[in-house]
């Protein structure tokens, strides 16, 4: 296995950051501009992640593609982590969306749309009753607040290096010595994490066992398969271990598609047949139009009902002025009936291993003590040798800087990746001739780091 010198390291960002200035003078004037009136110069702080000097600041997206206001092409395999894996303005959601800004953008009252999305997604995740957000962070929160008032518990279990968005609960991770701590860069957390919630590690069924047993935890949050810190699946069995456990302990469970929607028109859920008391499913649902929705089964509507008083459901911490509203629904209609379909998957799933492929075969070729793994129509690689069991090896085997460099590389050369971990996915756009243009620059890019 082969070692990658720092010293040419440093001096390969050094050269690339230089060509990325060079090439997007009205990105660097726009940033520079953006400094008087936005923090940081970007309108939201994690656009401060990207690799470059600057971000590269948008004219015009479609499909699989978009160019920057300096006329540069890029193929984006980022999507809007996520949140646009439906290719950017479907022209059906467009349509969609046009037609119901002439009828109607919010209202705080139900369209038919609604109950359409409603029963669609009941076929699709197999639960009953459905519920929506503007985010996916939304739904949890509520989701997480409907099993504390249910089981009349305070405490909620996640597991290490999660992600669910910007939920408080979630922002805590486990230290060396097998403390839980607030994650590293939680801003201004309300309370000490430790008192709302316990994390213990992925697939570590034991502990899982032991957090539980104090029968104190209202619900575990989980992602079915972990994502935003590398692909990180799930050991054979822990799914039916975690169901059987937090049955045996009165917890419910809430699995987090809002990443593995990428599994499949149901999620990881449908397709490994997972039984969860609430699904949460958001980002891509409305191709880019805020929106997110949560569901559950008969036994949380029949309990949540019994709880709900009318007079007070408007100020108990769930819902929203702009929840539910009508262009979200109608953008939601419209990408589930005519975007992420069936076939659409069918498409996208063997492109993510056509990009796994490539991006296997140059760490085949160079010797290099990395991996890569796929879920469904998202792929990414990892800095270590054998793909991690939990997310505490997998944040080990992150580095920064040889991640900056590589998606540096890539947007010189017309490719974005996501910025916050080394990911693609698939949208029914991407063609197979933009996952080969991949496969050609990473392995450019790595026989460049080895000399």
């Amino acid at each position: 296995m082969k070692n990658i010198s720092r010293e040419r390291l440093t001096s390969l960002t050094q050269r690339e950051q230089e060509r990325f200035v060079k090439d997007r003078p009205k990105s660097k004037a726009l940033f520079e501009r953006a400094g008087k009136s936005l923090l940081g110069g970007v309108p939201m702080n994690w656009m401060l992640k990207w690799a470059g000097a600057f971000p590269p600041f948008v004219r015009e997206a479609q499909g699989a593609h978009f160019y920057d206001i300096d006329g540069n092409r890029y193929i984006d395999f980022c999507l809007g982590d996520t949140g646009a894996m439906t290719g950017h303005s479907p022209f059906s959601v467009v349509k969609a969306l046009e037609e119901q800004l002439r009828r109607g953008i919010t209202l705080m009252l139900p369209s038919e749309d609604a109950v359409w999305v409603g029963e669609e997604l009941q076929t699709r995740f197999g639960l009953p009753f459905w519920q929506f957000a503007l985010t996916a962070t939304d739904a949890n929160r509520f989701a997480i607040r409907l099993a504390r008032q249910i089981t009349g518990r305070s405490k909620i279990l996640v597991f290490n290096w999660c992600y669910h968005g910007t939920v408080d609960e979630t922002l805590i991770t486990l230290d060396k010595d097998g403390s839980a701590k607030a994650r590293h860069g939680n801003i201004g957390p309300p309370v000490d994490p430790t008192v709302t919630t316990k994390v213990v590690e992925f697939n570590d069924v034991d502990a899982l066992k032991q957090a539980l047993d104090p029968s104190d935890v209202a619900c575990v949050l989980a992602e079915p398969v972990m994502t935003n810190v590398g692909i990180v699946h799930p050991q054979p069995g822990f799914h039916e271990a975690l169901r059987r456990l937090t049955r045996e302990y009165a917890t419910l469970l809430i699995i987090d598609e809002t990443h593995t929607i990428c599994a499949g028109p149901g999620g990881y859920t449908r397709s490994h047949e997972l039984e969860p008391d609430f699904v949460v499913f958001g980002k891509p649902i409305g191709s880019g139009v805020p929106g997110a929705a949560y569901g559950f089964t008969a036994r949380v509507a029949e309990l949540v009902r019994e709880k709900q008083s009318i007079e007070d459901c408007d100020t108990g911490g769930i819902g929203g002025t702009l929840a539910a509203n009508a262009l979200s629904l109608a953008a939601i209609r419209t990408t589930l009936t005519k975007v992420l379909t069936k076939d659409a998957f069918d498409r996208m799933i063997p492109l993510a291993q056509r990009w796994t492929d490539g991006v296997q075969k140059a760490i085949t070729e160079f010797g290099l003590p990395w991996h890569v793994s796929q879920l469904g129509c998202r792929a990414e690689y990892l800095f270590s040798a054998t793909p991690p069991k939990n997310g505490g090896e997998a944040h080990d085997a992150m580095d920064f800087p040889l991640e900056r460099f590589l998606h540096l590389y890539a947007m010189n050369r017309g490719i974005l990746l996501t910025p916050f971990h080394n990911m693609a996915l698939m949208s029914p756009q991407t063609d197979s001739s933009d996952v080969d243009h991949h496969s050609r620059v990473f392995r450019e890019g790595v026989k460049e780091l080895l000399g």
